[in-house]
C-alpha cells in the first residue's frame, strides 16, 4: 500500500464500479463536501414521481408503496443506519437550519442560573446565527449567554481537552452544547461521544450539526447518547441542491409530552391526521417534530442515493476505502508538495473525514484556487485562505487524487 500507484489501487478497489453510478462533470470532481455528485438513478426515481403526479394527481398521496403521505418512511431505515440510530429517532424533513431552530426550541431551555450555549468560534455562520437568535428570543444577550471556543494561539483545530475544560468550567451555567461533528473549515472530526458524556455530566443538553459528517464518517448517535442532531443531505448524501435535511432525537426524548416544540399537522398521528381535529395528537417518534407534508421530489433523489449507499455496504465499507484514499493523498502531498502546500486537517484518522483543508504556503491561495478552476478541478475556496478538496469514496478514484496533486504541483510555485 505504501508505494502502490493510483492505477494499482483503483484496480484493487471493490467499490470502483460505483463511480459509474454517478454523472460527474468533466474534469476532477472533489467538492462532494459542498454538493455531492448526481446519482444517475435519481433521474429515474424523480421521474417516477412526475409520472405519478401526472397520471393520478392527488391520488398519489394515498396510492401504492410510494404513497406521498408516508414517503418519508421509505428513507428512515437507511438514514438510521447511516447515523447509528433507531428507526423512531430519525426523520427526513425541512432544511438544516430550519431543523436546527426546531431543535433549539426543544432543547435550549435556559433558566436564570443555566442559560449559556457553547459553540466554536469558527462555527458555520448559520449555526452561529441560529444560536444567537434563539438566545435573543429568550430575552437574553449573546454577549453573556454564548460561550465561544477558540483554538489555542497558532493552532487551527480545537484540542479535545480544551473542550472538556470549557464544559467543566461553565458546567453550572451551561444549558446546551452545540458543536459540529466535522468542522466545515478544517475537516476536524470532534470526539462526539466524549463531548456528549462531558456535557451530560454537568447537566447540559448536547446536540451536533452533522452537515459534514453524515455519509462521511461512521456515527453512533443512539449509543453515544446524543440528545439531538441535524444534517443536510446534499453533500455526502448526494440528494441535490437544497434538498431535504434530517433530524435525530434520542429515543428518551421522542415521546416526552413536556418537551416544548413547534407544532404542525404533519406531526400528528397518520390515522387521525385527516380528521382535521385541532387537538394535537403527536406521533410517538421523532416524526412529531414534522410540520408540513414532505417535499417528494427532493426525497426521491435522496432515496436514489441511499440505495447506492446500501448497495456499497454502508458507511463502514465506504470509510474503509476512504482511509485508503486518505493515506494515498497524504503520501502524494508529502512526496510532491511538501513545504508548498500544508494540510491543516488533523493527521490522525480518528480526527478526520475525507475532506482536506489545504493552505498554499506562498500566500497565493486564491490565485491557486482560480487556476484549479481553469483546469476543471472542482474544489472550493473558504476565506481566508483554505482550498477544500474531498475525495468521496462512493465515486472518486485514486486517479482523481493523483491527477489533482499533479495539477497542483504544476500550479504552485
Amino acid at each position: 500500500m505504501t508505494s502502490a500507484s493510483a492505477a494499482e489501487l483503483d484496480a484493487a478497489d471493490p467499490l470502483a464500479t460505483f463511480r459509474d453510478a454517478f454523472e460527474l462533470p468533466q474534469g476532477i470532481y472533489l467538492v462532494g463536501n459542498s454538493l455531492g455528485a448526481m446519482p444517475k438513478n435519481a433521474r429515474d426515481y424523480v421521474n417516477v414521481e412526475f409520472d405519478r403526479w401526472g397520471s393520478i394527481g392527488v391520488e398519489g398521496h394515498f396510492s401504492g408503496e410510494l404513497a406521498w403521505k408516508s414517503y418519508h418512511e421509505l428513507l428512515t431505515k437507511q438514514l438510521s443506519s447511516i447515523v447509528g440510530a433507531n428507526h423512531d429517532e430519525v426523520v427526513a424533513m425541512n432544511a438544516l437550519t430550519v431543523n436546527l431552530h426546531l431543535m433549539l426550541i426543544s432543547f435550549y431551555q435556559p433558566s436564570q442560573a443555566r442559560h449559556k450555549i457553547l459553540i466554536e468560534s469558527h462555527a458555520f455562520p448559520s449555526d452561529h446565527f441560529a444560536a444567537e437568535s434563539q438566545i435573543r428570543q429568550r430575552g437574553l444577550d449573546p454577549a453573556t449567554s454564548l460561550i465561544v471556543l477558540e483554538p489555542r494561539p497558532g493552532e487551527e483545530t480545537l484540542r479535545p481537552d480544551d473542550i472538556y475544560t470549557a464544559i467543566a468550567e461553565h458546567g453550572h451555567e451551561l444549558a446546551l452544547i452545540m458543536l459540529p461533528g466535522v468542522q466545515y473549515y478544517t475537516g476536524q472530526v470532534l470526539p462526539m461521544a466524549d463531548i456528549t458524556a462531558a456535557g451530560h455530566a454537568v447537566g447540559a443538553k448536547v446536540g451536533f450539526d452533522l452537515a459534514h459528517a453524515v455519509g462521511n464518517i461512521e456515527l453512533s448517535l443512539h449509543d453515544w447518547d446524543v440528545d439531538f442532531a441535524v444534517w443536510c443531505s446534499y453533500k455526502y448524501l448526494n440528494s441535490g441542491p437544497g434538498a431535504v435535511a434530517g433530524v435525530f432525537v434520542h429515543q428518551r426524548h421522542v415521546a416526552d409530552p413536556v418537551l416544548p416544540k413547534l407544532l404542525g399537522w404533519w406531526g400528528t398521528k397518520p390515522e387521525t391526521r385527516f380528521q382535521m381535529d385541532t387537538v394535537f395528537d403527536p406521533i410517538p417518534t421523532v416524526e412529531s417534530w414534522q410540520l408540513s407534508n414532505a417535499p417528494i421530489l427532493s426525497m426521491a433523489a435522496l432515496r436514489a442515493s441511499l440505495d447506492l449507499f446500501a448497495a456499497a455496504g454502508g458507511v463502514a465499507a465506504l470509510r474503509k476505502k476512504s482511509e485508503l484514499q486518505i493515506a494515498f493523498f497524504d503520501r502524494r502531498l508529502e512526496e510532491t508538495l511538501a513545504g508548498r502546500v500544508e494540510n491543516i486537517t488533523p493527521k490522525a484518522l480518528s480526527e478526520r473525514g475525507c475532506q482536506y483543508a489545504l493552505r498554499v504556503t506562498n500566500g497565493n491561495g486564491r490565485a491557486t484556487f482560480e487556476a484549479l478552476e481553469d483546469e476543471r478541478v472542482f474544489c472550493d475556496w473558504r476565506a481566508p485562505d483554505v482550498i477544500r478538496a474531498a475525495p468521496v469514496p462512493l465515486y472518486n478514484s485514486f486517479d482523481d487524487i493523483d491527477r489533482f496533486v499533479a495539477i497542483l504541483d504544476r500550479i504552485v510555485l
